[in-house]
């Protein structure tokens, strides 16, 4: 699902409000603006790029046998089917962000976006190399199952990444009646953070109302400031390493043991399975 093509022609628009931000951060706030950690997310969003040239035979596969064997096939002629289609991508964006966080084989991919320890428009395409590999056309193939067409599909992805670019800054202040329904930077921030009371919260795309509906909502409370980043820091200035980095964790793992059930959670159980197994381990000995 190549939704980049479609992204590339807002990057003017990015670069005027990144400009924007640096401007009021540094000059208005008076306030550190990390250049490094820009440059690094702009660096990986070229990857990113280069990465979607390549077609993905499973990703396209998969699509491709969806449509093919689609129970329907719904026109977009209508303004509620545009209007269903929309509330059917935020549903299945819900629960693929969702699993990105809970299932480490698409963690690995998606950690590269929560890297960042800056908060800051920058980091909107700060987006893994490795989500066509992992799998992550799986959610929104039931879309095009359904009777929607694989570009128009595409196209919704891709606008629901386009309105994400705006809600990653903490110069935005809570938007009032908005914060009931929308995804917006107050909710953001909260999804970034590595707070424990933060972490694994507001999954949405434009909308939050899934998150408020299945129990992952979490409001930002002004006595508690988020902290960015991962909760285990990979401390690394080389895109390479950032992208990577989780993919190499999870070899390591699974080559460190003979058990079988225990490679399966290393894979697919939650990314903290490891740490947790640890920590029981190391009670054991006490």
């Amino acid at each position: 699902m190549n939704y980049a093509h479609i992204t590339l022609k807002f990057i003017p628009l990015f670069l005027i409000f990144i400009a924007i931000e640096v401007f009021w951060v540094v000059r208005w706030k008076k306030q550190k603006y990390s250049l490094r950690e820009s440059l690094i997310s702009l660096a990986i969003a070229v990857g990113h790029r280069m990465s979607k040239i390549i077609p993905i035979v499973p990703t396209v596969g998969l699509i491709k046998f969806a449509w093919e064997h689609r129970i329907s096939t719904i026109s977009l002629d209508h303004w509620w089917n545009v209007l269903l289609l929309f509330i059917g991508l935020e549903f299945v964006y819900y629960w693929y962000h969702r699993a990105s966080h809970r299932i480490r084989w698409f963690w690995a991919t998606h950690a590269v976006h929560h890297s960042p320890e800056y908060f800051n428009l920058s980091a909107a395409y700060r987006l893994g190399w490795t989500g066509g590999i992992s799998g992550a056309g799986l959610f929104f193939a039931p879309l095009v199952w359904l009777g929607f067409q694989p570009i128009a599909v595409v196209t919704a992805l891709a606008l629901n990444l386009v309105y994400q670019f705006w809600i990653h800054t903490e110069l935005i202040p809570k938007l009032g009646i908005l914060e009931w329904f929308l995804n917006t930077p107050s909710h953001h921030r909260v999804h970034h953070a590595s707070n424990s009371t933060y972490i694994d919260r507001n999954y949405g795309g434009v909308l939050i109302i899934f998150d408020r509906l299945f129990g992952t909502f979490t409001a930002e409370e002004a006595s508690n400031s988020p902290i960015y980043g991962l909760t285990h820091p990979i401390k690394s200035n080389n895109p390479f390493k950032v992208v990577f980095n989780e993919w190499i964790e999870i070899y390591k793992d699974i080559t460190s043991t003979s058990s079988w059930s225990k490679r399966f959670c290393y894979l697919f159980a939650p990314p903290e399975w490891k740490f947790t197994r640890k920590s029981q381990r190391s009670l054991s000995k006490i």
